[in-house]
């Protein structure tokens, strides 16, 4: 039996801390995404077992002040590419500098020198990957997708998915419609 789920990932990994965080009996303050505030401070042998009881589900505590600010601009852009309403259209680098409120020339320092990428291709692959899952759960059009995503055109959308995949939106969509179909003739392809 196959079972297909949807999750947010977000409300899974808040879940998961306020769970450790109780049952370890520590006073917590979630302060926004991926960022505790605790009250007072933490003996060192129950950092550790914070630290290791929520390393298994693939949470960190960040130590590195650069490491925790490229989290947060990660985290902005995610929360930015995600939302359930159309991209705004500002710019980008605007926005993610007034949500920071920091110098977009800092953040994109910062950013280039611990993830060896820019700001600029974390987000596209992280638009490409909406851009699949409006494909794939949401049925939409190419042109659907690209008013959404806040693409100049469709051209431009098609231009980056190709980039970013090797593959066209379209022959995506042909591949996933096969894929779903039982029926499914690999000489077709």
């Amino acid at each position: 039996m196959k079972l297909n789920i949807k999750y947010d990932i977000n409300l899974a990994a808040k879940t998961i801390l306020q769970e450790k965080l109780e049952e370890l009996d520590i006073p917590y303050q979630i302060s926004g995404l991926g960022e505790i505030n605790i009250d007072g401070s933490i003996d060192p042998e129950l950092y550790k077992k914070l630290e290791s009881s929520i390393q298994r589900y693939g949470i960190e505590i960040i130590d590195n002040p650069k490491n925790a600010l490229v989290q947060r601009i990660k985290e902005v852009i995610i929360e930015l590419v995600y939302t359930d309403s159309k991209l705004p259209d500002s710019k980008i680098s605007a926005y993610i500098a007034d949500k920071m409120n920091l110098s977009y020339s800092y953040l994109a320092k910062i950013f280039a020198e611990i993830t060896y990428t820019s700001i600029e291709n974390f987000m596209i692959i992280q638009r490409i990957e909406r851009v699949k899952k409006l494909i794939i759960e949401e049925k939409l059009t190419c042109t659907e997708v690209a008013w959404k995503m806040n693409y100049s055109s469709v051209a431009h959308l098609s231009n980056q998915f190709k980039k970013t995949t090797g593959l066209s939106p379209t022959v995506f969509q042909r591949i996933i419609e096969r894929r779903n179909n039982p029926e499914y003739n690999t000489e077709e392809l």
